[in-house]
């Protein structure tokens, strides 16, 4: 029997892919099979990641692109399409977060989450989608937030980018669907990484995400790589503009 979860052969480029969620998913379509193209600015960050899918008996390649530079961007797409092979799954992970009061955000801090949140998704689905859609099929994941949904004081450009994330994907569906690309978006709630450290170590946020949260819980980054692995799976053929959260159910109740 044909396993729908199956992503062997296929070239996935996941975006801020080094470290935390990124390498998380990268970890987990690369136990299903994919050849991962890793992706972060910093070269070091990429050859551990990279060593550590191979040492794992996984297919990894790496290339550094900062992917709010339209130019690295396509430079990143042509090579990969050269050098590996197609580009048949992307996941615009990478992401950033400042926090301020509203009435005291700097605007060249609110330009620089926009230009990574929500422009630099567009910059590399355009590249990428252009190619896919040549070969009239391809699958594009772009990662949200429950923050598309809720409100938290000191995050209004994160909260912005997210919420225009969810409906860039929407709209990224209605024009490229009729061209064979499903394009579909994972919105996380609170996961434990690297940069949520501070919060997690924070026991008065930590207890008021266990309190708003009916699983109870932070989230493990291990708990993303299955929603990734289903999206850009033959089992998910038919799903195609939809934002599945997984957020233990924090966006589901009051």
């Amino acid at each position: 029997m044909t396993n729908q979860f199956s992503l062997d052969g296929r070239v996935v480029l996941i975006t801020g892919s080094s470290q935390g969620i990124g390498l998380a998913l990268a970890t987990a379509c690369a136990e299903a099979g994919a050849h991962i193209v890793i992706n972060a600015r910093s070269t070091d960050k990429i050859e551990v990641a990279v060593a550590m899918l191979r040492d794992r008996g996984h297919q990894a390649t790496g290339h550094a692109a900062d992917v709010t530079d339209q130019e690295q961007v396509e430079d990143m797409v042509v090579a990969t399409e050269r050098d590996v092979g197609p580009i048949a799954g992307l996941i615009n992970n990478a992401g950033i977060q400042r926090r301020a009061k509203f009435l005291d955000f700097a605007l060249d801090d609110y330009r620089q989450v926009m230009e990574t949140n929500l422009v630099a998704p567009f910059l590399v689905a355009q590249s990428v989608g252009r190619r896919m859609a040549e070969r009239g099929a391809g699958r594009i994941i772009n990662i949200g937030s429950v923050q598309s949904q809720l409100g938290r004081p000191t995050i209004v450009p994160y909260a912005a980018s997210k919420g225009g994330l969810l409906m860039m994907t929407r709209g990224m569906c209605a024009d490229l669907g009729p061209l064979g690309i499903q394009v579909n978006s994972i919105a996380p709630g609170y996961f434990a990484t690297e940069l949520t450290e501070a919060l997690v170590n924070d026991e008065t946020f930590s207890q008021w995400v266990a309190d708003r949260t009916p699983a109870g819980r932070w989230g493990q980054i291990e708990e993303l790589g299955g929603a990734a692995v289903f999206l850009l799976s033959d089992a998910a053929s038919f799903i195609n503009g939809q934002t599945l959260f997984v957020d233990g159910g924090m966006t589901a109740v009051v």
